[in-house]
């Protein structure tokens, strides 16, 4: 075979090498936390779209729930390999000084915080610096450093109470940001503002908030 014959080879073999390299997509950690809102019978649909293989990156997620939030969804709907984290786990992990804690340690793990749902109880509790529940330590231990984006969703009646705009401001001072409520047909039939974001936005903005920090 001649010279030119053998670098055509080469060539060919390279370009049949790149067409079979599969790309690595850059991995994030993401603590999922669903509150007590009608709006957590998304949570599953909100874990499938951040799973999708299209997304920029591929996220490695940790659900943590508080005890209301059990009451829209069934665990067994959940994807078996997605851990979801409630109150008495925190207590299981630790017995003695030394033992992690599971609050700080999740923050340590994540790089993002996501809150979709976050209920007016819970909102509220955020604000005033309340931490009862393996959520709300969760939150009042996160790095600021890192991104949290939080998704309100109430009645309408208590939305538009002007206590919930200062405390979303107040969480927006403290570099959290916001995924707007939408204005539809409720789950109890009233219509307004106060809907959960739609899932595909809070996907969006989960991504946008990662390439943001590139």
């Amino acid at each position: 075979m001649g010279e030119t014959g053998i670098f055509a080879k080469d060539a060919a073999q390279g370009a049949a090498s790149a067409s079979t390299t599969t790309t690595i997509k850059p991995e994030r950690n993401v603590i999922i936390a669903a509150t007590g809102s009608v709006a957590t019978i998304k949570l599953v649909q909100l874990i499938s779209e951040l799973s999708n293989e299209q997304l920029e990156y591929k996220f490695n997620i940790k659900v943590i729930i508080t005890e209301h939030a059990k009451h829209f969804f069934e665990l067994e709907q959940m994807p078996e390999n997605v851990p979801i984290l409630h109150n008495r786990d925190e207590w299981l992990t630790w017995n003695k000084r030394g033992d992690p804690v599971l609050h700080i340690e999740l923050g340590k793990w994540a790089d993002m915080l996501l809150i979709a749902p976050l209920s007016a109880n819970s909102l509220a509790k955020i604000a005033t610096g309340i931490c009862d529940n393996l959520v709300m330590c969760v939150v009042r231990a996160w790095d600021l450093k890192k991104p949290l984006l939080f998704a309100p969703a109430m009645n309408t009646r208590m939305y538009d109470h002007p206590i919930t705009r200062e405390q979303i401001n107040r969480l927006i001072s403290w570099g959290y940001t916001e995924i707007p409520c939408i204005s539809k047909t409720l789950m109890c039939g009233d219509t307004g503002n106060g809907a959960m974001s739609e899932v595909a936005t809070i996907v969006k903005s989960v991504v946008a908030a990662f390439l943001l920090s590139v």
